[in-house]
């Protein structure tokens, strides 16, 4: 088996492709589309992120693949596996591991996989060192009925980040917050009510997503749900999905009872990686041009009746 960078060339191959892949990055999907879409490749242009992809070939089957990372992040994600009908190959674990060592390239600590639990692949990544750290499911909440116009969410603002980091440190597991640590510019909206409800937008040209952080002794939940529609700016008539984590789910009878449409529950799943210092370069102990004058110990004479 040969493993090798996609280029130009496979422009062709890409394409092919494009509706027979696993999306493993549910967010950016819906968002932005298929990763093999026209928008997915206009991300390997973005200087703001590094994308790598790769190709498989092992006698007739070829297999391809996609990693994704924001610079400054500590995470990255894999973004596709293709073609579906051979992700069951046992050449799969190896062009995931290639794709793992490019992260760890670019500086990233983890890496995340988002899928099915019935997925064939997920036997695939457990082979590849990823395990389950968390659950979700995704929500559409575009059609809920809203009962008034009120606006009680606003951006959240420089501010708000002690109380932001409070929220987070009180809900998120500390197992789970190396893994997706709260962002260091905070961008989404706050409750005015009070500081107990908070949500993160994902937006793109096909969608919006929202990821939670409600404690549990908020109030008026469903009220504040169902509000959230009238308050997320340019939404246009874009669909508008709520991401619901493990440690979130006793929200899923709220969202039941208003009357929004669930996805498929998916294991969300990490790969732990070590950084190392590459060009690494002994220090000399004393620096060139510092004199270092001995120190002197004088010895103490004792009594002889001491």
């Amino acid at each position: 088996m040969s493993i090798r960078s996609l280029d130009f060339l496979d422009i062709p191959l890409i394409a092919r492709y494009r509706n027979d892949a696993l999306t493993l990055d549910s967010t950016r999907a819906l968002t932005r589309g298929h990763p093999l879409g026209v928008a997915g490749l206009l991300t390997f242009i973005n200087p703001a992120r590094n994308v790598y992809g790769a190709i498989a070939n092992s006698n007739e089957t070829v297999l391809v693949g996609g990693v994704i990372h924001t610079r400054g992040e500590t995470y990255a994600k894999l973004l596709y596996l293709a073609p579906s009908e051979h992700l069951d190959h046992n050449s799969l674990p190896d062009l995931v591991d290639h794709l793992v060592a490019q992260v760890g390239e670019w500086g990233a600590f983890h890496v995340i996989a988002e899928l099915d639990e019935s997925s064939q692949t997920f036997t695939a990544l457990r082979q590849a060192g990823f395990s389950v750290y968390a659950w979700q499911r995704m929500w559409e909440i575009s059609k809920l009925k809203v009962s008034n116009k009120s606006k009680n969410w606003t951006r959240a603002r420089s501010v708000n980040r002690p109380a932001l980091e409070s929220l987070y440190n009180q809900i998120v597991p500390q197992i789970m917050q190396p893994i997706e640590p709260l962002p260091k510019n905070a961008r989404g909206l706050i409750c005015n009510d009070d500081e107990k409800c908070y949500v993160s937008l994902t937006t793109g040209a096909q969608g919006i997503v929202l990821t939670p952080l409600i404690h549990p002794d908020a109030t008026n939940v469903e009220e504040k749900l169902t509000s959230l529609l009238n308050c997320i700016p340019d939404r246009r008539e874009r669909p508008v999905y709520l991401s619901v984590r493990s440690y979130q789910a006793w929200l899923e009878p709220a969202l039941a009872d208003l009357g929004a449409n669930s996805a498929p529950r998916q294991a969300v799943m990490v790969k732990h990686l070590a950084r190392f210092i590459k060009d690494g370069q002994t220090l000399a102990t004393v620096p060139s041009g510092v004199s270092v004058q001995p120190s002197r110990v004088s010895r103490i004479k004792l009594k002889d009746n001491e």
